[in-house]
């Protein structure tokens, strides 16, 4: 994941929203949409890939009192910031990051004297609509983009959305930058950039965003108590991608359960249970149906042309992440 500061670049004004043009007001949702840093111990889990210091977007919601980011910019943070487009500046701490969805809740230390953005909902929206994507930073961090697909999403980090969100143009500072219904609500939070086919027509580069539908109905649950009362899932710290019809394995996570096997780049995952493995989605669900986090998980693996059984014991990916104290 990229780490930039949003004051490295702008939009081109030709693709900023006009004012003029939209049912709602845009100034307040510029508002809400606030610069988010966070810093992460050096012996943090994900400290190798993720980097120890993390900047991008959040948006105060709630009363003013929460804000929703991506929850790979918060990931075992034991500092967070967050910056309004005004200058102030308030702490903030990591109440959740639910793995399931990909999102992150901080909980703020103090009021950053701006409206919250209301939660809308991405159900009504079809491929067409007219959407905004911004980031902190004011008009110029906001772009004028359109949604070209609502699709399932399968990411290699075991990571699965049965109904995402693409749009289009990508916006070049997408890390929780707030994407915004025609009515001036969220609908979602920017996740990634995709440089994959997103149309049935062409390959595209765009923004996969996550739906602020998932988050509806946890919502209270993270407030309340910073997670989800649900059996953990079975993780394997298995980096996994299609190609040619073949499940691969581009990488492991180190001291997870698929290294802890023998697992190894180049590997190839032919069945998991004894059912044939070909599509990313459909793993995820074998995985998840075989039971909670510790269950063992058989998978058939082809290695230079040997086949052989490798019996995985999975756990809860949480037990593997640095804690951050509590302020």
């Amino acid at each position: 994941m990229p780490v930039v500061s949003s004051e490295e670049w702008t939009i081109p004004a030709t693709a900023q929203p006009d004012p003029a043009a939209l049912a709602f007001a845009l100034d307040p949702v510029l508002d809400a949409v606030v610069q988010l840093r966070a810093v992460v111990p050096a012996e943090a889990f994900t400290a190798s890939n993720l980097g120890t210091e993390r900047h991008g977007s959040a948006v105060i919601i709630g009363k003013g009192e929460l804000a929703l980011t991506v929850g790979y910019l918060v990931n075992e943070a034991e500092q967070v910031w967050l910056t309004s487009r005004r200058g102030t500046v308030v702490p903030a701490h990591v109440l959740a990051y639910d793995f399931a969805t990909g999102f992150g809740l901080l909980r703020l230390f103090d009021d950053l004297g701006v409206q919250p953005l209301e939660l809308g909902s991405s159900g009504p929206l079809e491929p067409g609509s007219d959407l905004l994507m911004v980031a902190a930073g004011g008009r110029a961090s906001a772009l004028q983009t359109s949604l070209v697909a609502k699709r399932e999403f399968a990411g290699y980090w075991e990571y699965l959305l049965e109904e995402a969100l693409f749009t289009v143009p990508a916006h070049p500072h997408w890390g929780g930058a707030a994407c915004i219904g025609p009515d001036g609500r969220l609908v979602g939070i920017g996740s990634l950039l995709i440089q994959a086919e997103m149309t049935a027509e062409k390959a595209v580069t765009g923004n996969m965003v996550v739906p602020i539908d998932v988050l509806r109905p946890i919502l209270g649950e993270l407030s309340r108590s910073g997670r989800v009362d649900r059996p953990a899932r079975p993780w394997l710290g298995l980096h996994l991608v299609e190609q040619r019809g073949l499940l691969t394995v581009i990488g492991v996570a180190p001291g997870g359960p698929a290294e802890k096997a023998g697992l190894e780049e180049g590997d190839v995952i032919a069945a998991l249970a004894g059912e044939p493995t070909e599509d990313l989605a459909d793993f995820y669900r074998q995985l998840w149906a075989l039971g909670p986090a510790g269950v063992t998980v058989p998978l058939t693996v082809v290695s230079d042309g040997e086949e052989r059984l490798v019996q995985v014991v999975s756990t809860d990916r949480e037990l593997m992440l640095h804690m951050p104290r509590r302020h």
